[in-house]
């Protein structure tokens, strides 16, 4: 009777948890997204890993044992599907946007992006392209705006959106960062156009974020549940409010 019990018990504590690889520009999010789908689905447990979208494909190509994966990028979901570890094929759930930022008053953000050239500006915080899709994109606006060649002695590299933006605020004195990142409410004192600006849309492919449901999950009804809630109207309005964007 006590085994029973105790297996009963066993089975109880892991009914209704979910596991969900997340990339680090959505950490923001990702809080008001679960609380919002927990008012849908209130017995459901989410667990959140947070890290760039490179590692985490190494991780899932090792078989982590994440059931959903929220990807900055098309290309790594692709890469997972390609090899047989997906159900379906990738979604776009949300566009990332970049913008530069600062927490110093004292930097003249009226220049425009022209302001990382200012000698003040020593060090400069961009996402490592080679394990960030937010650091290429980042790439991709400073070459289209000429300064790429000009700026990179001044970069410090972020494995992840989230190591740049912390290396914004503690170790350069400027960065490019995830927009969402910006609206929330850990960085709410910081104000748009004293301390960041928008990195002009016409400099950089918007990243497609895409969402993939891990072939262990494909029947677990909670993950898929969630999986769905994440590409649904309801979603999306939260991401909007976060800076993401829809074309």
């Amino acid at each position: 009777m006590k085994l029973l019990l105790f297996f009963l018990l066993t089975i109880f504590s892991f009914a209704g948890t979910i596991k969900v690889a997340v990339a680090a520009n959505v950490s923001y999010a990702i809080e008001a997204l679960i609380k919002d789908f927990n008012k849908l689905n209130p017995n459901t447990n989410i667990e959140v890993n947070i890290g760039s979208s490179g590692k985490l494909t190494a991780q899932l190509m090792q078989n982590a044992p994440y059931d959903i994966f929220m990807s900055a990028d098309m290309g790594y979901p692709e890469a997972l599907y390609s090899k047989g570890l997906a159900v379906s094929k990738p979604k776009v759930y949300a566009n990332g946007s970049l913008a530069l930022f600062t927490k110093h008053n004292s930097i003249d953000l009226s220049k425009g992006l022209n302001v990382i050239l200012d000698d003040s500006i020593k060090r400069v915080a961009v996402a490592n392209p080679k394990t960030a899709p937010y650091g290429v994109a980042t790439k991709e606006a400073l070459e289209n705006a000429k300064l790429y060649d000009k700026v990179k002695p001044k970069f410090i590299y972020g494995q992840s959106i989230g190591q740049t933006l912390t290396y914004t605020l503690t170790a350069a004195d400027i960065g490019f960062v995830a927009k969402s990142t910006l609206l929330s409410k850990k960085l709410s004192q910081y104000r748009k156009g004293k301390n960041w600006i928008d990195v002009p849309l016409n400099l950089y492919t918007p990243t497609k974020q895409c969402i993939i449901l891990i072939k262990r999950a494909k029947d677990n009804a909670e993950a898929k549940a969630f999986y769905n809630y994440l590409l649904s109207n309801r979603a999306k309005e939260i991401f909007k409010k976060y800076g993401y964007i829809y074309r």
